[in-house]
């Protein structure tokens, strides 16, 4: 599990917590326009780093609302062109939704278990998407498709 880190992190997450936690969805942004890789993105998380190798694989899964309900897993991982992704929902964390940057990729609110939203991704590049109202507490994840 990663978090915000040091005092500001530890401040954003409990007022996160509380504020947040009665409004519903999440918000994704991403991009496949390659340039800066994930950027800045990851820098306000404890994150391990490396993304998880999943290229050559025809699916993936990435769980929402992983964990203590407030992550995405996993938190990054490389894919290859024609991956078809799902984001399945654990029924925790209250409603997610998962929004791109662009915003021609929109998940339906659901906090009901099990439900799934999925994309086949073609395009190389990166793509970073986040929980909207579970920002302050970290909840972020990102895609890179590679050839």
């Amino acid at each position: 599990m990663r978090r915000p880190t040091g005092r500001r992190g530890f401040l954003a997450r409990a007022a996160g917590a509380g504020t947040l936690g009665g409004l519903a969805g999440c918000l994704g942004i991403g991009g496949g326009s390659g340039g800066g890789g994930y950027g800045d993105h990851f820098s306000d998380i404890d994150d391990d780093g490396e993304p998880v190798d999943m290229t050559g694989q025809d699916a993936v899964t990435v769980k929402v609302g992983a964990s203590d309900g407030f992550d995405f897993d996993p938190i990054k991982m490389d894919v290859s062109p024609g991956t078809t992704i799902t984001w399945e929902w654990t029924g925790k964390g209250g409603q997610h939704v998962v929004v791109f940057e662009d915003r021609n990729w929109e998940s339906s609110y659901s906090n009901t278990e099990g439900y799934t939203y999925e994309k086949t991704v073609q395009k190389p590049g990166y793509y970073r998407y986040f929980c909207e109202p579970h920002l302050s507490v970290g909840m972020k994840g990102g895609f890179r498709v590679v050839e």
